[in-house]
């Protein structure tokens, strides 16, 4: 029987390679699968539509859904997550030692739209009682200049966004203490050339994002799996057949990183830190699917709504494809 070809871009996590090496196909689908690093999946995906389903960041994605042409429809999978308080850097020319301190300043974000800083910004006014609004944002290329948003943004008036010059850098900005602090999910490469000059707001982050799931339950979701629509709504049975996939390739990897007799990555103490991340966040750390994620995803959306990147705030039910809401039983 033939298979309807399917191009997928995504990035080589571990999550994923069951599906890069042919480990775990998806049922009917014969999977041309592109290993891109994220910016530029992301690129090609939101501009130009060149795949048929691709990683794509949560936010982009509900940026779409506010608009009237929806042109993706996502499935509950996430390839990446991530606590983010590790990733607020700040000048030490700012004299910033607390997140209350952030109120008024001048701070650098890739791109106002992206999914770290949504997050950062979001947990920063529920947890410090910053209010994203207090800030002024300057926008660009992190280590190259001329970096420009993705989608076309059209923010309330309260958000005060500058575009940073042509031939300038967010993180060359950040050392010189042009901008007080940055929101970003890269670490600036100054964080490691001038340690002096960049470092973190919070040094004990690992500490602190713990308390951070222990008060909210919340691993924070950067990035999901989206297919073009006019592919969907010509097979739709494919969005249950690329989740159970991704499933399955998920569920090869939680048990490959418990293997003692040889380490499954470089991390000498790989197997301490995934038992503590079990006593921490559970045996199924990194879940897929709809309801096990319900409270991530409103939250999300709130902050999304909040900082004026959608009209309102989005339902769960229109994010994600119906199919892969539940699954039949024996």
């Amino acid at each position: 029987m033939t298979k309807l070809n399917l191009s997928l871009a995504c990035w080589n996590y571990d999550r994923t390679e069951p599906l890069m090496s042919g480990a775990v196909s998806p049922d009917g689908i014969d999977l041309n699968l592109q290993v891109l690093d994220v910016e530029e999946t992301f690129f090609r995906m939101l501009r130009y539509k060149e795949f048929d389903a691709a990683e794509m960041s949560m936010s982009s994605y509900c940026v779409t859904l506010g608009r009237d042409s929806k042109d993706f429809i996502a499935i509950p999978v996430f390839p990446s997550r991530f606590f983010r308080h590790s990733c607020i850097f700040v000048s030490t020319k700012s004299g910033i030692t607390s997140p209350e301190q952030l109120v008024g300043k001048r701070i650098g974000v890739p791109e106002y739209q992206m999914t770290a800083p949504v997050w950062i910004r979001g947990i920063l006014q529920d947890e410090y009682g910053v209010d994203p609004s207090s800030v002024t944002y300057f926008t660009g290329g992190e280590e190259e200049p001329g970096r420009e948003e993705k989608l076309k943004l059209n923010l309330p008036e309260r958000f005060k966004l500058e575009a940073i010059g042509p031939d300038q850098t967010l993180t060359k900005m950040l050392a010189e203490g042009e901008i007080d602090a940055l929101y970003t999910a890269r670490a600036p490469s100054t964080f490691y050339t001038m340690p002096d000059k960049v470092q973190r707001l919070f040094p004990n982050f690992v500490d602190v994002e713990k308390n951070y799931f222990s008060k909210t339950g919340i691993f924070p979701i950067m990035h999901v799996v989206a297919i073009r629509r006019d592919v969907y709504e010509a097979n739709r049975w494919i969005a249950r057949s690329l989740y159970k996939a991704f499933e399955e390739a998920q569920q090869k990897t939680y048990a490959d990183l418990l293997v003692s007799a040889s380490l499954k990555t470089m991390l000498p103490w790989q197997i301490h830190a995934v038992e503590d991340t079990i006593a921490t966040l559970g045996k199924a750390w990194w879940p897929y699917g709809v309801e096990v994620n319900r409270t991530v995803i409103e939250t999300f959306t709130r902050y999304h709504f909040e900082q004026g990147l959608t009209p309102r705030q989005l339902k769960i039910d229109e994010m994600f494809a119906p199919e892969t809401f539940a699954e039949f039983k024996i």
